[in-house]
């Protein structure tokens, strides 16, 4: 079950409950559905209780236990505790990692896709020879937006045209530009340079682009996705292959939320045009992906299990997500490195 598929588990008990008499509250658009806080448990929690708390005229905790009860028979819901005032700590069953591996398999890199802004048309408004970070953002923004049904119409020029009133208008004229000239470094690393900070900020631009390090965010995503491939290879020659399973013989992977939540920031990119969202997201992943990859092959005189070929299917759904979303902000993703 991604976030999305329980932010909709979270929004049908909000309904059931209003249509029992059991609240009266109108319905959200949404539910936010996240990693635990302090003091959480589970794979996921939501304040929704809290949110609906005072339109409903009761107290957080009233409305928590509420939900629970609905939320806590829902497919793939293990089990549901109320944390704090009245937090939602959701818990999935074991079989949610092996559904959420499969979905990213099937999908391949179009996981996250979707047509939420189907419709929607972005105007993007350059200079004639516009600098180098706003054309590698419009390129960037056009392949992200794409992902949800949207589209990016670049409009070039010195003034400013008229757009049709259902036309978002982005203006990257007055982009805060590079300090310097970044192709020195190379096709990779400019992008990432460029497109790694948020928007409103400067770009640095330096050889910290290019160390082979843990200290360059870039290196430690593509040096991720390279592992992902290299276990594979190396499975292959053990005698066996990446399949879904259970994935109980280990503590709950800090890879599953990032993967899971890859949807919600993929749309969330789109939505705000951001992204440097995705590239942070990117991040996440490869750091939870390098801190999983040891437990994935056998070790010393072990022989290959489920346990394995489950663990190697998680690594390489990370893979994946990490080779999409590289992939977006036009970055190569080698399979060496």
């Amino acid at each position: 079950m991604t976030p999305v598929e329980l932010s909709r588990t979270v929004l049908c008990a909000v309904r059931c409950a209003v249509d029992e008499g059991k609240l009266s509250v109108a319905v959200p658009a949404r539910a936010v559905v996240s990693a635990p806080g302090p003091g959480g448990t589970g794979d996921y929690a939501t304040n929704i209780a809290l949110q609906l708390a005072r339109p409903a005229g009761r107290t957080p905790r009233y409305v928590a236990e509420v939900l629970r009860e609905r939320i806590s028979v829902a497919p793939g819901v293990r089990d549901v505790e109320i944390t704090g005032p009245g937090f939602l700590n959701i818990s999935l069953d074991s079989a949610a990692p092996a559904a959420l591996v499969r979905e990213i398999r099937s999908q391949g890199l179009r996981y996250g896709h979707s047509d939420a802004l189907a419709g929607q048309v972005v105007s993007v408004l350059l200079t004639s020879k516009s600098e180098v970070r706003a054309e590698t953002l419009a390129d960037a923004l056009a392949r992200i937006v794409a992902t949800q049904g949207g589209r990016v119409h670049i409009q070039r020029g010195g003034s400013r045209q008229s757009a049709a009133h259902d036309v978002e208008t982005l203006d990257l004229r007055t982009l805060p530009p590079a300090p310097h000239d970044p192709t020195p470094l190379g096709p990779d690393a400019v992008r990432w340079a460029l497109l790694h900070p948020a928007p409103h900020d400067r770009p640095r631009i330096g050889a910290e682009h290019l160390v082979q390090r843990e200290s360059n965010p870039l290196f430690r995503v593509r040096y991720a996705y390279a592992r992902t491939r290299a276990l594979g290879r190396n499975a292959a020659d053990l005698g066996f292959t990446a399949y879904p399973g259970d994935l109980t013989d280990v503590a709950q992977p800090p890879l599953l939320p990032p993967l899971a939540d890859h949807p919600r920031l993929l749309l969330s990119a789109a939505t705000h045009r951001a992204p440097d969202r995705l590239a942070r997201h990117l991040v996440t992943v490869a750091d939870a992906t390098l801190a999983f990859t040891p437990t994935v092959l056998p070790l010393g005189d072990e022989k290959p299990s489920a346990a394995h070929r489950a663990r190697l299917a998680l690594a390489e759904a990370a893979g994946t997500v990490l080779a999409g979303g590289l992939s977006l902000l036009g970055i190569d993703a080698p399979e060496y490195l």
